[in-house]
């Protein structure tokens, strides 16, 4: 079959990273191809809940997760979970996020990711001025909520390491949270208020106007599955489900959860993991949101989109092959409308995507082992959309050979 050659750069997927990549190396001057196994904002980019959350600094792997995990493990419909059936499939992962868990790591991701945040918030609001995407912008910041002074006091290590990363917050009283937020239901005693946390309208109409501003600026979409990567003389070759060779100078791949199985062509076992994330989109009136609501305690979110109301949230590692277990959304559901209880809950939509994970909750930015024309980009976990103008810009310094804004050691896909 006839290699099609393609000038300059490939994307492997279409999501908030691979477009944000895309549009990065083309401002740069250089031609880009995406290619997309089922289109674009097809996977978690969709439906994720729209948070740029810039003050989430603290790593998922910490000592706070090991000290809930095991109740949380106990509710199948909890916001955490692993379906007896993946187990055993599950469990180097795992061995992998309790080992990342230690003070040392916990400190080291924690500046990593400070760093990326960083960035990344200083990227954001020119990336969405050139892509003509300003007015989908929202900061409304993010109200946290406790149901006592002791859940409250738990919370006081990691808001301490934000403050030194100066990050700035305020603990409330359930009287300064009816100001910001009116209508919680009296069990939620305490509350803190971030009003650095941004939103943007709707995750899948922004994902969808990148694809706009990269095809506008002559970038090209096409559909296809790659099955895998190989390094050649001057570039790599590209291979499809379909049986389709395609041929570039450098290939970024940005996949999401499907990341690790194409690194694996190249002889890369990367341990990346699928945290299924759940959520319902109710009609924009169901509840009168005025800023993004974390129920930290039950492992959900709600949000407010200009397409609705959503809430969602929580973590099954699950896979990517185990059928969706939509009670995960009714549960969250149920409890929104007990702690809001004006919301209604009628004539949502549910969804569930894959968030791509690896076990220090960093991502892998970096270049091949095999080969340094090919950069990867994946494994942001919930951080995809936060992170990804942020990606973006080391992608594209990565691949015109200048030095990365920030030190990526720590995100080296060979760290592992």
């Amino acid at each position: 079959m006839k290699t099609e050659i393609k000038p300059g750069v490939v994307v492997i997927g279409a999501g908030v990273v691979g477009l944000s990549a895309a549009i990065a190396a083309q401002a740069r001057g250089l031609v880009v191809t995406v290619l997309e196994r089922e289109g674009p904002a097809a996977g978690a980019s969709a439906g994720n809940a729209g948070a740029f959350a810039f003050t989430d600094i603290l790593p998922l792997a910490s000592p706070g997760i090991l000290r809930k995990a095991p109740k949380w493990l106990l509710d199948p419909l909890g916001p955490l979970s692993v379906p007896p059936s993946y187990a055993l499939q599950i469990a180097p992962w795992m061995f992998r996020f309790w080992r990342a868990c230690s003070a040392k790591r916990v400190a080291h991701s924690t500046a990593a990711q400070t760093a990326l945040m960083d960035l990344s918030k200083a990227e954001l609001e020119p990336f969405l001025a050139e892509t003509g995407t300003a007015a989908m912008l929202r900061k409304d910041g993010n109200l946290q909520v406790y149901e006592s002074q002791g859940e409250l006091d738990a919370s006081l290590p990691g808001w301490k390491a934000r403050e030194e990363h100066g990050i700035e917050f305020r603990h409330m009283d359930t009287a300064e949270m009816a100001e910001i937020q009116p209508g919680l239901a009296p069990r939620f005693t305490h509350g803190t208020f971030t009003p650095g946390w941004y939103s943007i309208a709707d995750p899948k109409l922004y994902t969808l106007a990148l694809a706009d501003h990269f095809r506008a600026r002559g970038g090209v979409i096409e559909r296809a599955e790659v099955s895998s990567l190989h390094r050649i003389e001057g570039g790599v070759e590209i291979r499809t489900t379909d049986g389709r060779t395609l041929r570039a100078q450098k290939v970024v791949l940005a996949a999401g959860a499907f990341s690790h199985q194409v690194a694996r062509s190249l002889g890369e076992n990367i341990p990346l993991e699928t945290e299924r994330g759940y959520n319902t989109t109710l009609p924009a009136d169901a509840f009168d949101l005025r800023t993004q609501v974390t129920f930290g305690g039950h492992g959900f979110v709600v949000t407010r989109l200009s397409t609705g109301i959503r809430v969602g949230g929580a973590v099954e590692l699950g896979g990517l092959k185990l059928p969706p277990n939509f009670r995960r959304s009714e549960a969250m559901l149920e409890k929104a409308r007990r702690f809001l209880p004006g919301l209604k809950p009628a004539d949502g939509v549910q969804w569930m995507g894959f968030r791509p994970s690896l076990p220090d909750s960093l991502p892998a930015i970096g270049r091949a082992r095999a080969t340094p024309d090919v950069v990867y980009a994946f494994g942001h976990g919930h951080l995809g959309l936060t992170q990804s103008a942020g990606t973006a810009r080391l992608v594209a310094d990565l691949l015109t050979g200048g030095k990365p804004t920030i030190d990526i050691a720590s995100f080296s896909p060979q760290r592992f």
